[in-house]
């Protein structure tokens, strides 16, 4: 998780301007509306249950029937599934989906996400403390692998799912995957996954409200206007960028 939010904020100091900040673009409005607060707040809710009986015995419950049936069986797969919605975030566009935002304002809004994720999933489990199903460490609470990938599932959808609906099923799909995996894998409880949803999923929204805001900050420490449009081909990968100060 840290060294791909130092990539994002690599990209951000190599491209420090906002991809046409025009006067229009720079006025839009907050895209914030409080009826997209409920999912997250939901899942992240469900997860709280994980502290009240009788779903706190239930998670051993579950805990020891998957320890019955897998045995001593463990895969990685998680660790890397965890970036493919984040990933798809491009390069569905180099595919020829087109995106809602152009890739300077996806990177913005991405590294507000992840920025956001990470505040809040640290700030909860080196608050909460709660012990990991295999013992290994106390910061299960909530799931920071699925809420990495349900972020970038959340971001597939609100760039793509308008026209491209299938691309944030997909998303979502390989993000599901993930939570099931880290209970699978005795990392977290399955509550914690749910929790972990939630907040990947509010991370995302946050990141998407505030980019109107995140423009204007840019634009005015910067001065600039910047379009930027990747390319590929077989033989190569090109940039091509205009400045406008």
């Amino acid at each position: 998780m840290r060294s791909f939010l130092l990539i994002l904020l690599s990209l951000l100091f190599i491209f420090p301007c906002s991809a046409q900040m025009t006067s229009d673009s720079l006025a839009t409005k907050s895209k914030f509306k409080v009826g997209e607060l409920i999912m997250p707040l939901s899942l992240i809710g469900t997860g709280t249950l994980g502290f009240v009986e009788p779903i706190k015995n239930s998670r051993y419950e579950v805990r020891d029937y998957l320890e019955s049936w897998r045995g001593n069986h463990r895969t990685t797969i998680d660790d890397y599934l965890q970036y493919v919605p984040l990933i798809s975030i491009y390069g569905f566009s180099l595919l020829g989906a087109e995106s809602k935002h152009n890739y300077i304002d996806r990177t913005l809004e991405l590294a507000t996400a992840y920025i956001a994720l990470g505040t809040i999933v640290n700030g909860i489990k080196y608050t909460v403390r709660t012990p990991r199903p295999d013992g290994s460490a106390n910061n299960s609470f909530p799931s920071g692998h699925t809420a990495t990938t349900f972020m970038g599932a959340e971001l597939v959808r609100i760039e793509y799912g308008n026209d491209f609906p299938w691309l944030a099923v997909g998303a979502y799909t390989i993000a599901t995957t993930v939570g099931v995996l880290r209970v699978y894998n005795n990392r977290h409880w399955f509550t914690d996954v749910f929790a972990g949803a939630g907040v990947g999923i509010l991370s995302a929204r946050i990141g998407y409200w505030l980019l109107p805001y995140t423009k204007r900050m840019i634009h005015r420490i910067t001065g600039c206007d910047l379009f930027v449009c990747p390319s590929a081909s077989s033989s190569e990968l090109a940039l091509n960028a205009v400045i406008r100060f």
